[in-house]
């Protein structure tokens, strides 16, 4: 068994990991990752500047840690409310309340400042990926759940369209800065896919079976 000195040791090392976790992603959201300097950071965070190479080795792998981190943090936030959802008119409205909360929240610059800076700081990149796919693999437990038994459950990847709808939330994420309104149209549209599954969804057992059909043949001639 560990003494109580090192029991104690542990505690304050996980205590300075997660302020410089902490510290590092409210240093990119309020101050931009070409500012997220160790001495920023670390200021941030209310520690000395040279725990950040202690715990992490450099900034680069301190930013990396702090991507999945947060990445991991918000989809535990939302995990119970995505298991909840039993259509794809839930999951658009899901989808809508998450998209005003990241904005409100600048989860959305913060996303921006990572894409960028992705491109200039390599490491970034595998902790970015592994942020969305945390995302992207919950989208595909709600897509394989409210497609089963649907006319499109046998024509639809899941997996593919769960990749599908986080790249549009990223997209339109980013898009909205610039074009706010062309935004809100790209929502509107996609709630309108979602209120044409609903009637789908609702028809009865004949007329799914015609879908069905028709989803087959078309199926068919596109190969």
């Amino acid at each position: 068994m560990k003494s109580r000195k090192g029991a104690a040791q542990d505690a304050r090392t996980r205590e300075t990991r997660e302020k410089l976790l902490e510290g590092a992603l409210r240093t990119l959201v309020e101050q931009g990752i070409a500012k997220a300097s160790a001495r920023a950071i670390a200021t941030t965070a209310g520690v000395n500047q040279a725990l950040v190479f202690y715990h992490f080795g450099s900034v680069d792998e301190l930013l990396a840690a702090a991507c999945r981190h947060g990445a991991e943090q918000r989809v535990a936030r939302h995990r119970e409310r995505l298991r909840s959802v039993g259509s794809l008119t839930e999951l658009l409205a899901f989808g809508r309340a998450l998209h005003a909360e990241e904005r409100e929240a600048g989860h959305v610059d913060f996303l921006g400042q990572l894409l960028a800076g992705a491109r200039a700081h390599p490491r970034l990149v595998p902790a970015t990926a592994a942020g969305l796919d945390l995302w992207i693999a919950e989208i595909e437990q709600v897509l394989v759940r409210v497609l089963a038994g649907t006319p499109l459950a046998e024509f639809t990847d899941p997996a593919g369209l769960a990749r599908a709808v986080a790249a549009s939330f990223v997209g339109l994420e980013l898009y909205e800065g610039v074009d706010p309104a062309g935004a809100e149209a790209a929502f509107a549209a996609l709630e309108q896919l979602g209120a044409l599954m609903t009637a789908v969804e609702e028809l009865n057992p004949v007329a799914r079976k015609a879908v069905t059909y028709t989803l087959r043949r078309q199926s068919g001639r596109a190969r």
